[in-house]
């Protein structure tokens, strides 16, 4: 697995210097993420750079770099471990309680009437709590992004990260909670007892196929929106970078035949998105056979990764599988998702090289594009579930906003402020299937 190496790197301030550097690097097979300065003093500048490194690579670059007449090996960064330094989020007051009289006002005794006025009338919690404007942020670590059953505390940096990008782009507080239990029934019964507190619940890195039925069941019991984020959210991405790339090559997606290799959670999620928008034919390929069977029952079809392959105009690939489709399989014209991370089932630049015309990783189609404003639209309607038509409002307003990539920069929060708004208007209308459900409609 590829995990960001930061390195620090000294060189003398005279031309030829960094290049040197750089070179050896490029000798390694190393790619580089980034490059900063950090100082310069004394005829010396000090640089950060960022390298794609995997894990059991070799650390001779750093020998290589210090043999070097110009350069020297200073150290690690610890850049991203200081980002993290004590947590990433937290909870602050609304207002500024700094007299006798707000602090009377906001807890005892003023607090009490409104305490009173909830219990009479259950409904005012919406004017007088922040319920509308919280989600929680839910796992038990059985699917941490591109590492695995790694348990629900070791994935709490993860879950602190969506809740940061909650409360950065759609201004909206998330709350990770970490459950210890794998069992769907726990699981139900832990979520159950604690929804009051929430305006809505998103699941996170459940694996897969207890995801399903966990999502379905809380969908079947709370009247508020319930989201598997890895299903939906990446679906919905997916989805919208589709929209893009069918419309800029003059093709209807509707009418194209799109394979997905991979049916774990987030590939179910994009096949019954894709079923729903009304694509005809979606082929799926997986070594387990419950998984092809619940895509069946979506009315897609079983197949082979060599006959996604041949037969396909879209090939999309969620496997986590490295490498895993021959660049001599790509054929001219197909559009090429491989959405793994960190590691994509086939180079982006390499299936473009194979004549695709389009393809793009998972570090581009990223469901960050999506979730904070389908919560943020979810809430602001006060929808008691989501459904296929909130998903494709996203997917539309996100693709409608593109520009020249296949999805829009997912820091433009205008991009967050559009899907919301789409989202809420799609919440107002009759609800003809929802998300979750294997209901599609034409």
């Amino acid at each position: 697995m590829k995990i960001p190496e930061i390195i620090i790197v000294e060189v003398l301030h005279q031309p030829g210097s960094l290049v040197k550097v750089l070179q050896v690097i490029a000798d390694e097979g190393l790619v580089l993420e980034h490059l900063t300065a950090l100082r310069r003093e004394q005829g010396r500048t000090l640089w950060e750079i960022t390298l794609e490194m995997d894990e059991d690579a070799s650390r001779s670059l750093y020998e290589r770099i210090d043999a070097l007449p110009t350069a020297r090996f200073v150290g690690k960064s610890d850049r991203v471990f200081n980002r993290h330094r004590g947590g990433k989020i937290r909870t602050v007051s609304r207002l500024p309680i700094n007299t006798l009289n707000i602090l009377r006002d906001v807890y005892t005794p003023g607090v009490a009437r409104v305490c009173l006025a909830i219990q009479a009338d259950p409904r005012k919690v919406h004017d007088y709590t922040a319920i509308d404007n919280t989600v929680a942020i839910i796992t038990n670590g059985t699917a941490i992004l591109g590492l695995g059953d790694i348990g629900a505390l070791a994935g709490l940096p993860v879950m602190e990260g969506k809740a940061a990008l909650f409360a950065e782009l759609a201004d909206i507080s998330g709350v990770p909670i970490l459950l210890k239990t794998r069992d769907a029934d726990s699981v139900v019964a832990a979520i159950t007892a604690i929804e009051q507190s929430f305006g809505a619940i998103q699941l996170e890195d459940f694996a897969a196929p207890e995801c399903f039925e966990i999502e379905a069941r809380l969908r079947a019991t709370l009247t508020k929106p319930v989201l598997h984020d890895d299903q939906h959210g990446t679906a919905v991405v997916t989805l919208a970078a589709l929209i893009t790339a069918t419309r800029r090559l003059g093709r209807s997606l509707r009418v194209s035949t799109v394979g997905q290799i991979g049916l774990g959670a987030a590939g179910t999620g994009i096949v019954r998105l894709l079923r729903a928008y009304g694509v005809g034919r979606v082929l799926g390929a997986d070594r387990n056979p419950a998984a092809i069977a619940r895509i069946e029952s979506m009315g897609a079809e079983g197949a082979t990764l060599a006959e996604i392959m041949a037969r396909c105009d879209i090939v999309i690939a969620t496997t986590g599988v490295k490498n895993l489709i021959p660049a001599a399989s790509v054929r001219p014209g197909q559009i090429i998702l491989a959405l793994s991370n960190p590691e994509a089932e086939i180079d982006p630049l390499e299936a473009m090289e194979r004549g695709a015309a389009f393809a793009a990783d998972g570090k581009g189609i990223n469901n960050v594009l999506a979730f904070p404003g389908l919560f943020r639209g979810a809430l602001a309607a006060h929808a008691p579930r989501f459904t296929d038509a909130m998903l494709m409002a996203a997917a539309d307003a996100i693709a409608q906003l593109a520009g020249e990539d296949l999805v829009p920069n997912p820091l433009d929060k205008l991009v967050h402020e559009r899907v919301a708004a789409a989202v809420m208007i799609a919440a107002m209308q009759p609800v003809t299937s929802e998300a979750g459900t294997p209901e599609v409609t034409g």
